[in-house]
C-alpha cells in the first residue's frame, strides 16, 4: 500500500501525491538516489509549526481551562520526539519511510528521531496539500484521547517506575551499564543493561544513553510486573 492509498482509506484525498510521498524520504535515501532532489526536512519545518498550532488551540479550548504554565508543560509532552514516534507507530507510518541502505541496516526505521521527523513532515505536506482539515483528521485520532487526561503522562519514566518497584521490597538500587556501542560517531546506538546486585534485569537500545536506559528499565519493569 502506498501512503496516498493509506490516506484515502481515512477519507483524506491527496492532490499532490509527490509532495505527500516526499514527507517520507529521509536524507540518507536522497544521498543514495541522486536523481532525487528533495528530502523531507523542509516539510518537517512546516509540520512542526502546524502541529504546535493545532495542539495549542486544543489546549486553549479545554474545559475547565488550564493555566499558561500547565498548557506549556502539557504541550511539550504532547509534541516531544518520543510522543510523535508513538503516534507514528500507532498509525504504522514508519512502514512508508524511504531510507538509505546504511540507515536501514543500523535500525533507522525504528529510531524515534527519524520517525518523529517523518511524522512532522507528513503533517507539513498535508497542510501544504489541503490545509488544516487532514491535520485535524490525523491528530484527532492520536492526540485527542490524551487531552481528557492532562494529569496522565504520555511518556512513562520507566527508570523511576522500576526503582520504585524494587524499593517497595527493599532499599536496593538498580544500576545501568553500557555494554555495547555501534554505528558511526555522529549516530551512535547504545545498548544498556540494568542490574540489581549483579543480576541482569533487562536490556535496551537507544540513540542516546538516556533512551537506552529507559528501554532497559521498561524491559525489566514489564518482565517483573506484567
Amino acid at each position: 500500500m502506498k501512503i496516498c492509498e493509506w490516506l484515502e482509506a481515512r477519507g483524506i484525498h491527496c492532490k499532490d501525491s509527490r509532495l505527500i510521498e516526499q514527507a517520507f524520504v529521509h536524507s540518507s535515501y536522497v544521498n543514495e538516489h541522486k536523481q532525487l532532489k528533495h528530502d523531507n526536512e523542509r516539510l518537517e519545518f512546516m509540520g512542526d509549526a502546524v502541529l504546535q498550532l493545532w495542539v495549542s488551540d486544543k489546549l486553549f479550548r479545554l474545559d475547565p481551562p488550564l493555566d499558561e504554565g500547565h498548557m506549556t508543560t502539557f504541550r511539550a509532552q504532547l509534541v516531544c520526539e518520543e510522543a510523535l514516534a508513538i503516534y507514528a507507530r500507532q498509525l504504522q507510518l514508519n512502514s512508508f519511510l524511504k531510507l538509505g541502505v546504511g540507515e536501514e541496516k543500523t535500525g533507522g526505521r525504528e529510531r524515534d528521531s527519524i520517525i518523529a521527523d517523518m511524522f512532522e513532515a507528513m503533517l507539513g505536506a498535508l497542510y501544504e496539500d489541503s490545509g488544516m482539515e487532514p491535520i485535524d483528521n490525523i491528530l484527532t485520532e492520536v492526540i485527542t484521547p490524551h487531552l481528557s487526561h492532562p494529569e496522565e503522562p504520555i511518556i512513562v519514566d520507566y527508570k523511576t517506575k522500576l526503582q520504585e518497584y524494587v524499593q517497595s521490597d527493599s532499599r536496593k538500587t538498580v544500576t545501568y551499564e553500557v555494554i555495547n556501542t555501534t554505528g558511526p560517531s555522529n549516530k551512535p546506538e547504545f545498548e544498556v543493561q540494568v542490574k540489581l546486585e549483579g543480576i541482569i534485569l533487562g536490556t535496551g537500545k537507544g540513540n542516546s544513553k538516556k533512551k537506552a536506559e529507559q528501554k532497559a528499565a521498561q524491559n525489566a519493569f514489564e518482565k517483573m510486573v506484567l
